[in-house]
Order: C-alpha cells, then structure tokens, then sequence
C-alpha cells in the first residue's frame, strides 16, 4: 500500500496555530511485508543520515501498530519525500500523519480521519499543520479536551500556491524565542479580527479581500526579522498577481495564493529576483492522507 500526505501552510498571517490549508506537494510511503526491517529514501532529505533513518516514523508506527496489530511485524518503506524539510511546509506533521495512517493500513484495521487527527495531537500540540494534512482543503482549527475542533473548506480547481523556498531554514524552536510572551490589546484584536475575516473570506470565496485579512501583528514581522529578505519576496508576490502572501508556518517559505491565470507570471517574476531560492508552483489540495493500492 501506499500513504500519500500533502504539504501544508499553516498560520496563514493572522491564524496563528489555528489556520491552514493543504498544498498538493505530496510525501508517498510504499509498504511491503518484510522479512526484516528496511527503509529507502528519495527526494527531499535522501543525503540526510537523520532523515534516512526516519526515526519519528518508526517510533510512531511500531507504538500504534502494536496498540493495533499486537505484534511486532517487519516491514520495508520506501519513502518519496516531495515536501522541503525545515521550511514550514508541515514536513513533520506529514511524517506524524503518515506514521499513524500506515500503522492502520499495515494492521488492516479501519480508522476515520477525525481519528488520525486526534491520535496526531499527541506528537503535534497545534493543530494548524495536522488537520490540513488530514483532512485536505482551507481549516480552522481548535483544540478542547485533548481532540482537535476543525472545519474544512473545499478549495476551487482555479486557485494556486506559489511557494518561495529559501536556501535556509528558519528553526520553529528559535523563531517562537523572538516573540513576546505578553501582547498588547490592540495586537491581541487586530490579529483576532483579521484571523476571523479570512476564515469568512474562505467560507464565501471572496478572494479579492485576502490581502486585508492576511495582515498580522502577533507573530509573522517578528520571524521575517530572522530572514529580512522575506519583506522583499512578499511585496514582490502581492505587487504581481498575489492574493496573499504569507509566511508559511514559522518559515523559511513564503505561501502565495493567486488565481491560476497569474501563477505563470507570479512564479517568473520571483525566479528572476530572487535566484537564489526555490520557486514552486502547485495545485492546492482537498483530499489530505490519501490510501492508494
């Protein structure tokens, strides 16, 4: 069987640990009954020694296989890894969700994704990353009582991610340092209003208005600061065709969403400025982990 988890962007500007949505750029992990256990990586990471062993992974699987299964079987992954490591496009949260999804295909035993997403809480305390990568399309999340609150929104054929990738990361640890640990009010209802009037303009499609709503104060100019050319990259996308443009999680990647008759120009535009980075360009995804045969 195969397990397919797609990229995400979470925080979106505003929605700090709480909006997200689902990028088809798409981690596979083919498993096979196994005499021994045996593990092969391609793509993103592959030189990494860390990453070729995919501890998380294994950890995660064999707790939930053999919460499942009882035993204690062997099995070869082969990963096909698409998703930048360490750029704050929910690498980690892919890994989480493919881990327990693999371990109920692998013990034939039937799951709901709203299962997934609460065993995913366990090893991913904010739900931004994981719901996307469950459940596919535009969430909003909330966590009560240890299970994760979400609503989806499928999103259209018509709409595109144009990702930056920069040649370096941006640490989550490090980059929750540079915030405050107290916020003023008018921080506090800026962020909380603009968050809840992107939400709204997902709901309706109403895209036009994204770049008033994707406006932060809490977190996302304090972790530009660690990477400064990040201010030139989002004036870029949105002076060129950018619906929005926001940093991708903690970062180093700068998400844009634009209409599919833009994503061409928007993509040059960034690849001629900035040279030095990634440039991306992708479907956006409403199915989240999928099961292939």
């Amino acid at each position: 069987m195969i397990i397919s988890v797609p990229a995400t962007s979470a925080n979106l500007g505003p929605g700090f640990d709480s909006l997200g949505l689902s990028i088809d750029l798409r981690n596979e992990i083919l498993i096979k009954p196994s005499n021994f256990l045996s593990l092969s990586t391609n793509g993103e990471g592959a030189g990494n020694i860390k990453i070729r062993k995919n501890q998380l992974f294994l950890d995660i699987f064999n707790t939930h296989y053999k919460r499942l299964s009882g035993r204690e079987d062997n099995f070869r992954f082969e990963f096909t890894n698409r998703i930048p490591i360490s750029r704050g496009l929910g690498s980690s949260s892919a890994v989480i969700v493919a881990a327990i999804a693999s371990a109920y295909v692998a013990a034939e035993v039937h799951y709901t994704k709203r299962e997934i997403l609460n065993l995913a809480l366990t090893y991913e305390r904010h739900p931004d990353n994981i719901t996307p990568a469950v459940m596919g399309g535009f969430n909003v999340a909330c966590v009560e009582d240890d299970k994760v609150y979400s609503k989806k929104r499928r999103l259209p054929d018509y709409l595109r991610a144009v990702l930056v990738v920069p040649n370096r990361t941006i640490s989550t640890a490090r980059s929750r340092t540079t915030l405050p640990k107290v916020y003023s009010k008018d921080e506090t209802i800026y962020s909380l209003s603009h968050s809840a009037y992107m939400t709204a303009l997902f709901m309706t499609e109403s895209w036009d208005l994204l770049k008033i709503a994707s406006k932060d104060k809490l977190h996302q100019t304090r972790r530009m600061k660690m990477m400064p050319e990040l201010f030139d990259v989002q004036k870029t996308a949105l002076s060129n065709g950018a619906l929005m443009s926001t940093l991708s999680g903690s970062g180093s990647t700068f998400f844009s969403l634009c209409y599919q008759d833009d994503s061409q120009k928007l993509s040059q535009i960034l690849e001629n400025k900035f040279s030095g980075f990634r440039v991306i360009t992708c479907n956006l995804d409403n199915h989240g982990v999928l099961v292939k045969s």
